[in-house]
């Protein structure tokens, strides 16, 4: 029974998207049902979008592959982020960046460690993977860091040049990540390469092509719905904007991540599941940020800055920290995730907490 639910989940909760768009029309006061609804129908389909752009990116190589992974990798995050910002709401496409950054490295990887801990005593991985994107997050924390400090000090002496420098600092996110996918794909391919290349699979790629179209369709549907009924269900429940950006947000954008992560983890391949863990983490703040920035210039009210609360740019911090000292040795065990899910639940106490976006 648990095989067959670990092979058809998605089948059953992309079942629960007619529901949605039913509510959605017939019950339109029904907020909480509708986030609900809208929520569980977008897991499966960022799965279908992951697995579609594994497999295009097995059968066109390298170069290609890396690129469509890092376009349709956080598809989901993209599309709901879109949305937010046509809507206005850039306080809550900033908080799901931040969420996303700190839930990938703090409680995926977390978790990684701890279900990998109780089959296997002691877990490797490659430590130049690990420093790799350990340095990478370090700069994505600096991105958000000198934006904040700047626009502190520019209020004190009436500057108004904020939003350029947001943007020329979301163009150096950019380039770093277009460099560092050359770093791992090209010129430093062999030390990132997992032992044995997969062959390319078999038969026509145009199923692959119909289901990423589909599903990133239905996940911009679904996206609308979610956006929609946010703010509303944030109130019914008692929670700020910034939490549910930061945690609920987050991890609905990224559980297909999580899922594959975990079940690397499960099957000692912990190269596999710390590149997940970290890589996602590192698209969010380099590929993911800056195009939503540049997005926000053509459908959003007004552009978006780099402008985070104090909270958030010490959360990212601290997540930073944490990874780079677990990470270091090039092995973990099931403490140290359980560390990792404390320091995560530590941060995400203080969100919930935090009266409001300041």
């Amino acid at each position: 029974m648990l095989g067959w639910l670990r092979r058809h989940w998605t089948v059953l909760l992309l079942s629960v998207a007619p529901a949605a768009v039913t509510l959605r029309y017939a019950a339109p006061e029904r907020h909480v049902a509708i986030f609900v609804v809208s929520v569980l129908a977008i897991l499966p389909l960022a799965a279908y979008i992951g697995r579609a752009t594994d497999d295009l990116a097995r059968r066109l190589g390298g170069g290609i592959g890396g690129l469509l992974n890092a376009t349709f990798g956080n598809a989901a995050e993209l599309i709901i982020g879109a949305v937010a910002l046509r809507r206005g709401l850039t306080d809550l496409v900033k908080a799901s960046l931040t969420g996303s950054i700190i839930g990938n490295v703090l409680l995926v990887f977390g978790l990684c460690a701890v279900v990998g801990g109780v089959r296997h005593r002691v877990q490797h991985f490659n430590r130049t993977a690990a420093g790799m994107g350990a340095t990478m997050l370090l700069l994505s924390a600096i991105g958000l860091t000198v934006p904040d400090v700047f626009h502190m000090l520019s209020r004190a002496s009436g500057n108004t040049t904020d939003l350029k420098l947001d943007t020329e600092i979301a163009v150096v996110l950019l380039l770093t990540y277009c460099a560092s996918l050359v770093f791992t794909l090209k010129t430093h391919r062999g030390e990132y390469a997992s032992t044995g290349d997969e062959p390319p699979p078999e038969g026509s790629a145009w199923p692959a092509i119909a289901t990423l179209v589909g599903a990133t369709a239905g996940v911009a549907w679904m996206s609308e719905l979610l956006v929609d009924a946010l703010t509303p269900t944030a109130h019914a429940l008692g929670m700020s904007n910034l939490f549910v950006g930061v945690v609920i947000v987050a991890i609905v954008g990224n559980a297909a991540e999580h899922y594959s992560a975990v079940l690397m983890a499960w099957r000692n391949q912990m190269d596999a599941a710390l590149s997940i863990a970290l890589g996602s983490s590192t698209q969010i703040a380099l590929f993911v940020a800056p195009v939503l920035v540049f997005l926000s210039y053509a459908i959003a009210p007004a552009p978006m800055d780099l402008l985070f609360t104090v909270f958030e740019v010490v959360s990212v911090g601290l997540a930073v920290l944490t990874i780079a000292m677990i990470a270091h040795d090039g092995e973990t065990h099931w403490m140290e995730g359980v560390q990792l899910l404390a320091v995560y639940a530590i941060l995400v106490l203080g969100f919930y907490f935090l009266p409001a976006r300041g």
